[in-house]
């Protein structure tokens, strides 16, 4: 017994290496098999339409977690790895998508980013959403914070991305589909945009419906700038229509004389009530002004600028205000700009002279009322006459020859008598000067053409 005890030890460490040199021949010939079978495991799920998938083989049987969309897709799924050859069994850990009552999905816009979040029914899809945004708002950042869930209405594909294809018309919203019900808020990027949005949501497929709609329109600016350096008044931001367009350029040619128009304007819907009847008004206030800025936005004015001197800035200050319709605000800052120094009466008749060679005084057709377009004239005369406060100054009134000279000559004396009366209501002496009427006697071209009669019909300033 002691002798074969003694072998017994010498052969049990020997065993040792035997027994690891097989278990390393077992897995190194099962881990291929494993893998092949999970490699061709997977490639059989190739067209299943599964989330987190994980497969993993043990010996001939393959463990499938994962989840999926329907029933019939799991079930299709599990089928598939078990026609695997060489499965022998399948481990079913898949799961059911969670189910989203109701189902919601959102598109939110800021200043840098577009968000699309809620639920997506499937991956493809989600996938499809984000691409679709993207392109739609090429060199934008999308964040894509959809999660998967069951619960999708019919055709919430058509209904996402048609919201996706507007979401480049807002500056900042937010579009929402919770089950049928849409709901829209934020602000248009650009007049029209609004309006624009909801023509397009008319499409919505079946089954869907506008649940809310605050989507609101960006506010509806007109501005104007009158530069004295560069001469210019440049007009920019929004009018309703090429007919009011063509109104708000021509009475600024008509009220700025001496500066070049520059119309930066747009034609757009939104413009409030009664917009050309507050914004000629605020022009000709403008028109007032050394330098100044006008801007409407929505239902109020808002002047800045240097009057000419104190009475006008008095008179734009209260007047505006009742020349604009009801309703309407107007926000005046009005300052006297720095008086010039005095000149004498040579200097003095020159400047009136070359000031009335670029434009005339005009009046209502047959009447002495002197029309609205010339008050911004009418206070650069007012500016010129205060420079030479020792002069006397007659004002000459001439008309054409059409019509009884007698009839001529009074409107000549009216409306001599009209710039005068303007005159000493911005405050100069009354006893500086006189009206004079001349009717039809001195005419300074021919009243055979209709150039020449509009050339007779003025006002001169005659320096004594």
């Amino acid at each position: 017994m002691r002798g074969l005890f003694r072998w017994s030890g010498k052969w049990w460490p020997g065993i040792i290496p035997l027994i690891v040199l097989w278990a390393f021949a077992a897995w190194t010939s099962t881990a291929p098999l494993e893998n092949d079978l999970a490699a061709r495991s997977s490639e059989a799920l190739k067209g299943a339409v599964l989330d987190k998938t994980k497969i993993a083989a043990d010996g001939r049987d393959v463990s499938l977690s994962a989840y999926a969309f329907s029933d019939e897709g799991r079930r299709a799924a599990l089928a598939s790895v078990a026609a695997v050859p060489g499965v022998r069994l399948v481990d079913d850990e898949t799961r059911l998508v969670a189910e989203a009552k109701p189902f919601v999905w959102s598109a939110e816009r800021d200043v840098v980013r577009v968000t699309l979040g809620g639920n997506a029914p499937l991956p493809a899809l989600k996938t499809k959403l984000s691409e679709a945004a993207r392109s739609a708002l090429k060199g934008v950042e999308v964040a894509d914070q959809m999660t998967l869930a069951r619960g999708a209405p019919p055709r919430f594909e058509d209904a996402a991305l048609l919201l996706i294809g507007q979401i480049g018309k807002l500056k900042d919203g937010k579009f929402t589909i919770s089950d049928g019900d849409v709901t829209l808020s934020g602000m248009a990027r650009e007049l029209g945009g609004r309006e624009a949005i909801a023509a397009a949501l008319k499409d919505l497929p079946d089954g869907f419906k506008i649940a809310s709609n605050e989507v609101k329109a960006p506010p509806y600016i007109f501005q104007a700038y009158k530069d004295p350096v560069a001469l210019t008044v440049s007009l920019s931001g929004n009018v309703p229509d090429e007919n009011i367009h063509a109104v708000v350029v021509g009475a600024s040619s008509r009220r700025f004389f001496g500066e070049k128009v520059v119309d930066n304007l747009k034609n757009s819907v939104g413009a409030p009530s009664g917009f050309v009847n507050a914004v000629v008004p605020a022009l000709g206030a403008l028109s007032r002004l050394s330098t100044g800025t006008l801007m409407v936005s929505e239902r109020e004015i808002k002047i800045s600028g240097d009057a000419l001197y104190d009475e006008a800035a008095r008179q734009i200050q209260s007047g505006l205000a009742k020349d604009v319709p009801q309703g309407w605000q107007v926000k005046a800052e009005i300052t006297v700009k720095p008086a010039a120094g005095p000149v004498d009466a040579t200097v003095c008749q020159q400047l009136f002279s070359d000031l009335l060679g670029k434009t005339r005084i005009r009046f209502e057709t047959g009447r002495a009322d002197i029309d609205r377009d010339s008050t911004g004239l009418l206070d650069r005369i007012v500016e010129i006459a205060l420079r030479c406060p020792s002069a006397n100054i007659e004002i000459a009134g001439h008309t054409d020859a059409e019509g009884d000279e007698a009839a001529n000559q009074a409107l000549s004396q009216k409306r001599a008598q009209a710039v005068v009366d303007y005159l000493v209501k911005a405050g100069l002496p009354a006893d500086r000067f006189t009206a004079v009427g001349h009717g039809s006697t001195q005419p300074i071209a021919s009243n055979g053409t209709s150039d020449g009669r509009a050339q007779n019909r003025r006002i001169d300033f005659v320096v004594r």
